[in-house]
């Protein structure tokens, strides 16, 4: 009889834990976190790795941004620069004067723009006397009593009568057509200064890189030369001079 109750409190027993797991685990189902925020996390992780990516392409390009800023900063080295032959003749097409500059030879500017004002100044002084001498040629010329521009010219007690009038009409021309020949020279001269920089700017920056040391040397030595074309022992060779330039 002890031994029928005994094994039906075990059987009881086993039924209780058998109860008491399955509502556990029944409490655990319906109790348990939806799925929408299991959803939201691949979200979450998509937006963290643009916005990782946007941060990452703002820091490169403030980087790039900053790089150049320091190359910018960098002083230049004038002893390896090398002038543009292209650029110097183009700024002194633009400005004449700034090609040297360019180049650094700042001493040449007097001298470029010393022509240009003699030259200036040339064009505007015979272009005055070529205007003075016309209209005196044109007084001289006619019957008009009231012009008598030419007399300014005329020295101190001189006067033109009817017997000097044919000698001083041909003094007035040849007067008036050698300062209008050296005006227009003047202004040929003026373009020929202007020529001469953008070349002088062009041709300064292209030997830049020339080689003035002092290994330049010149060497002139008697040579024999051979004509392989001629089979005559005395014509096959010729003495000669062979010049050799080392650089």
């Amino acid at each position: 009889m002890s031994r029928q109750i005994v094994s039906l409190l075990r059987n009881m027993a086993v039924a209780c834990c058998m109860l008491t797991f399955s509502w556990n685990m029944a409490y655990a189902q319906n109790h348990s976190p939806r799925n929408d925020t299991n959803d939201s996390i691949p979200d979450i992780s998509i937006s963290t790795t643009q916005t990782m990516a946007m941060l990452s392409k703002k820091d490169s390009i403030s980087l790039a941004k900053a790089e150049k800023k320091d190359a910018k900063r960098i002083k230049r080295d004038w002893k390896t620069w090398r002038p543009s032959p292209k650029k110097a003749m183009w700024l002194g097409i633009v400005l004449p004067g700034a090609g040297q500059i360019y180049n650094r030879k700042y001493w040449k500017l007097p001298i470029i723009y010393g022509g240009f004002v003699g030259c200036i100044y040339a064009m505007q002084w015979n272009n005055m006397m070529y205007k003075d001498y016309s209209q005196a040629y044109l007084d001289i010329m006619d019957s008009d009593p009231s012009t008598q521009s030419y007399n300014q010219f005329l020295h101190l007690g001189r006067t033109i009568t009817d017997a000097n009038r044919t000698q001083y009409q041909n003094i007035f021309k040849q007067r008036k057509d050698r300062y209008r020949r050296w005006r227009d020279l003047s202004v040929f001269c003026l373009i020929g200064v202007y020529a001469l920089s953008i070349i002088d700017a062009y041709v300064d920056a292209s030997l830049s890189e020339f080689d003035i040391s002092d290994d330049l040397s010149l060497r002139v030595e008697p040579a024999v030369f051979n004509n392989p074309t001629d089979r005559t022992p005395f014509n096959s060779s010729v003495l000669g001079i062979n010049c050799r330039l080392s650089f």
